[in-house]
């Protein structure tokens, strides 16, 4: 149901005012979407409940058919509105609410054929970017280490274009565990390095790749990499050959580079 909002100290725009306080949706088990194209991508995925959409009047038309038959109130307001209440500048000119579900099990995810695992990635722009990257080359799911950033963050999302509401995804509390179990699995477990060091180098690895061959990509922080740890449970080391100028690649793009290489064998 559309309700116009005349008055920003209107009590339904409670949730909107903590839109960059991360820490209080994550207690009231919400989760933030913008823009109009994620937005609509959260609306017609179904698989989130949708609490509310905070939209202008302008944004409105274009996606009316999506927000027909929606079971959750739309509030409209004027874009200068929308930008008081959030205290931010939306050129987007629409947010959603979106009811977080609790902790997922890795055992969904383990049951795929091409996993990304991701260790120490704290930047949410990263971690998004690796979802609509994987998301892209058909990555069956992705897991998370307890350090990783949270997908839910709202620059998470927006950097993913919606893929954190399409790839499922779970965060390992025993992260050396959930390696091992994963490798007896049957998953060969791939660590990605810039170090030359007891690596191999993409092209040569993938060459020995079969299509039914279940894989875990393992990707760290740019700064550190990958722990000492993680890099001696791994069954391969991975590196992307570059010049010498560049000690090593953005993690997203290093996602890239090796799934696009993946979908190809």
């Amino acid at each position: 149901m559309i309700h116009r909002i005349d008055t920003l100290d209107d009590p339904r725009l409670r949730s909107y005012r903590h839109t960059g306080d991360h820490a209080w949706l994550r207690r009231q088990h919400l989760f933030m979407v913008e823009g109009r194209l994620v937005v609509e991508r959260l609306i017609r995925g179904r698989r989130f409940p949708v609490e509310s959409v905070l939209i202008t009047t302008t944004a409105l038309k274009p996606l009316r058919s999506t927000l027909e038959g929606l079971d959750a109130p739309i509030y409209v307001v004027e874009a200068p509105a929308l930008a008081r209440v959030t205290g931010f500048n939306f050129h987007r000119g629409c947010l959603a609410l979106g009811r977080r579900p609790g902790d997922a099990s890795v055992e969904p995810i383990l049951a795929g054929r091409l996993i990304v695992a991701l260790e120490g990635v704290g930047n949410p722009d990263n971690v998004g970017g690796i979802f609509r990257t994987a998301a892209a080359f058909g990555a069956t799911g992705i897991l998370l280490d307890p350090t990783s950033a949270d997908p839910y963050y709202r620059k998470a999302i927006r950097t993913s274009m919606g893929a954190v509401l399409q790839v499922p995804f779970a965060r390992a509390a025993d992260w050396p565990a959930c390696l091992e179990r994963t490798r007896w699995l049957g998953f060969q477990l791939v660590a990605l390095t810039p170090a030359a060091a007891a690596s191999v180098t993409l092209e040569r690895w993938a060459s020995t790749l079969a299509r039914d061959d279940r894989l875990a990509l393992i990707l760290g922080t740019e700064g550190d990499g990958l722990s000492d740890s993680t890099l001696a449970v791994a069954d391969v080391r991975v590196r992307i050959p570059t010049e010498p100028v560049v000690d090593s690649l953005n993690v997203v793009v290093a996602a890239g580079i090796v799934l696009s290489r993946v979908q190809r064998s």
